[in-house]
């Protein structure tokens, strides 16, 4: 694996910590992607085919890697809450997230929990709360929603072991008053795994500080989403490359708003 700057891309500068010849220890990988001092800051984390997908099938596992499942960990093992959409929760199986021995001294010394929340925003609360995500996780999962959400699907949530937040009046979930909920729970590091859809409303709202995103040396075509769905923005949102590696033609880009 490769490690460059923009600087060391275009030919200045010396070749980055790990050489291309071997494989970034998670504690490289850790010290790579750790995050900045400003709080609350919420990354994202995609993947994407050559030709835009961000899905194949209805799943992001075909065009992902042994390595891009390497940084998703380790995304994960440096936030304190996870953000997702409901509709990824069904699509993907998404279960709690786990506590990683690799991880679990440098988490206690930043003063975080055995392992990352799972935050589910969510307008119907449409969700099997049988699942493992809410049956038995090792931090109990939150559930952003609006303040109309309907009392028994709360109250079913709330007696499954999830915490529900408000985060939005009527049905849906304010993406800044969201933002603003998880750092007044305590959740400052935050990460987004999508969908498409919930990431393009948080692009919208102007809350995505960061966004980690994979390219797949994959092509799909078919009709599958881009990385970020719904309305466009008025004017395109510019980013500023922070650093880029590369194993086996995948690329691993790490953008941060200016």
């Amino acid at each position: 694996m490769t490690y460059e700057t923009p600087a060391q891309a275009s030919g200045g500068g010396e070749r980055g910590a790990a050489g291309a010849d071997r494989e970034w220890s998670l504690a490289e990988l850790a010290a790579a992607y750790a995050y900045p001092a400003k709080r609350p800051w919420l990354r994202g984390n995609m993947v994407s085919s050559l030709d835009g997908a961000a899905q194949h099938d209805g799943h992001s596992q075909p065009i992902s890697s042994a390595t891009d499942m390497r940084i998703f960990g380790t995304l994960r093992a440096l936030a304190d809450v996870v953000v997702v959409g409901a509709e990824t929760v069904r699509q993907e199986g998404y279960r709690p997230a786990r506590a990683r021995a690799d991880f679990a001294a440098a988490r206690e010394a930043a003063g975080q929990g055995p392992a990352p929340a799972i935050a589910v925003v969510t307008a119907s609360l449409d969700l099997d709360f049988s699942l493992p995500l809410f049956a038995s996780p090792l931090v109990p999962t939150l559930i952003l929603t609006g303040a109309a959400a309907a009392p028994e699907k709360v109250a079913a949530a709330e007696k499954a072991g999830a915490r529900v937040v408000v985060a939005g009046e009527g049905m849906g979930v304010d993406p800044e008053r969201a933002v603003r909920a998880l750092a007044g729970l305590g959740h400052h590091r935050l990460l987004t795994e999508g969908g498409p859809r919930l990431l393009g409303q948080l692009i919208a709202a102007e809350v995505l500080d960061e966004l980690c995103l994979t390219l797949s040396p994959t092509l799909t075509a078919g009709d599958a989403q881009r990385v970020a769905g719904g309305p466009s923005v008025a004017v395109p949102r510019r980013f500023e490359l922070v650093s880029l590696l590369e194993e086996d033609g995948f690329l691993f880009g790490r953008y941060r708003r200016p």
